[in-house]
């Protein structure tokens, strides 16, 4: 993320008032990006960072930061997400959540050799009861092809004994730009809270192979994106820790 994080907070205090905010920042080391599936870091580790606000009347906003590699046929090694939404809860206990997010990628530009990582928004709307979350996302400009693109997600957190949390995920990626080879992709995932930190072990993949995708069109599809089912390690902690 580029943008002065202390000048986006600043900001966004002063939609609400100092008062009823909540700023925080996570921090997280990841053994490799996974994103709908695929690695986005060449499946090597990956450093990645938000700024979150939330105020009481359900508004939230951020940025969110990571490395990224998309292999020798791209330019670029910075992900920048500027994200904001409205979240609730409706009466007998179901929440909603609807927002946009903005990729950037700000180090990335064409060249004789590589291709630019173009920008592009995505709005989303959730709907949760208890612990199980349905999410859809939709954006109709998919990495800057002018083509559609949605993803249909179902979560569901529970916590376990010993203050161990399991996580259950399952996606399917389908529009425009996957005509032809939609997918779904899925993740099980066990993390504990030690201190300060959180520790996470996830498996996660899809049912692609890479021979079943042209990625943009024209260009083999890199073998850094790995599609295939891999393990994930992670390590996040949130400021300003808790004085407990």
């Amino acid at each position: 993320m580029k943008y002065s994080i202390g000048l986006v907070a600043a900001g966004l205090l002063g939609i609400s008032g100092a008062a009823y905010a909540d700023v925080s920042s996570t921090v997280t080391a990841v053994s490799d990006y996974d994103f709908r599936g695929v690695s986005l870091s060449a499946k090597d580790p990956a450093l990645q960072a938000s700024l979150d606000f939330a105020a009481e009347s359900g508004f939230y906003a951020g940025l969110w930061a990571s490395n990224i590699d998309y292999g020798s046929a791209f330019d670029g090694n910075i992900e920048l997400d500027l994200y904001a939404g409205m979240a609730g809860e409706w009466s007998g206990g179901v929440g909603w959540d609807v927002g946009i997010i903005w990729y950037a990628y700000p180090d990335s530009s064409n060249s004789a050799t590589k291709f630019k990582i173009e920008a592009y928004p995505e709005i989303w709307g959730a709907i949760s009861y208890g612990p199980v979350k349905f999410k859809q996302w939709f954006t109709n400009d998919y990495a800057g092809t002018s083509l559609d693109e949605s993803y249909s997600e179902l979560s569901a957190t529970f916590e376990l004994p010993a203050e161990f949390s399991l996580s259950l995920h399952g996606g399917y990626n389908y529009g425009q730009v996957f005509d032809g080879f939609e997918y779904f992709d899925y993740s099980i995932a066990v993390s504990r809270a030690v201190g300060n930190f959180t520790l996470g072990l996830k498996f996660t993949g899809t049912d692609l192979s890479e021979s079943d995708l042209d990625f943009p069109p024209g260009v083999d599809f890199p073998d850094e994106f790995n599609p295939e089912p891999r393990i994930l390690f992670s390590v996040a902690t949130t400021f300003p820790w808790s004085s407990e």
